[in-house]
């Protein structure tokens, strides 16, 4: 027997995480905390976007080991031991490598007609433009088949990876949806 959800995201943390799953109507967030797990469920003709950006605190978590490391690797290589302080040194450059090649952390915001939710949908916003093709995908064939004669049948979800460089055009949205709502 086949599920109906398939999983298109997990997001691990220390005390247990989110998984989402995707079926023909709706997005499932299953949070686990410890022993207890909790079910949100977003129905597609209730989404309204899904917003990913990257974390500010990303660019600590790449500073602050490297530095660390760094300083214990040049002051053992100083008092101690030339070939501890290169260890210590080559996984300052290790970690830095790494943090850099996985790219920033993320955070998202999804929004229902009825409520906000913070979520975290992915760990890295390299990850963001897969799973939200995913959510866009089936949001729009199940927008596709109903149909209503008041609304198009083809409005898509928004979703977007929101970076720096387009907070500009969120605000222009913003301001237009204020001037049209008048």
């Amino acid at each position: 027997m086949k599920s109906a959800f398939r999983k298109i995201s997990r997001v691990g943390s220390l005390t247990g995480g989110t998984r989402w799953y995707l079926s023909e109507d709706c997005l499932l967030a299953a949070k686990r905390m410890m022993y207890a797990v909790e079910y949100r469920r977003f129905y597609f003709r209730d989404l309204e976007y899904i917003v990913i950006w990257p974390r500010s605190s990303w660019l600590r978590r790449l500073i602050i080991p490297t530095v660390l490391l760094a300083a214990l690797g040049f002051s053992l290589w100083y008092w101690v031991n030339s070939i501890a302080g290169e260890i210590f040194t080559g996984l300052a450059l290790a970690w830095m490598s790494l943090e850099l090649a996985l790219g920033p952390t993320a955070t998202s915001r999804i929004r229902t007609t009825g409520a906000t939710v913070e979520l975290p949908l992915v760990k890295r916003t390299r990850r963001a433009r897969k799973v939200l093709a995913n959510i866009d995908a089936a949001v729009r064939a199940d927008r596709g088949t109903v149909s209503h004669p008041a609304a198009p049948a083809t409005s898509p979800v928004i979703s977007q990876v929101q970076l720096r460089s387009e907070a500009s055009a969120t605000e222009s949205i913003a301001a237009a949806t204020q001037t049209n709502a008048s």
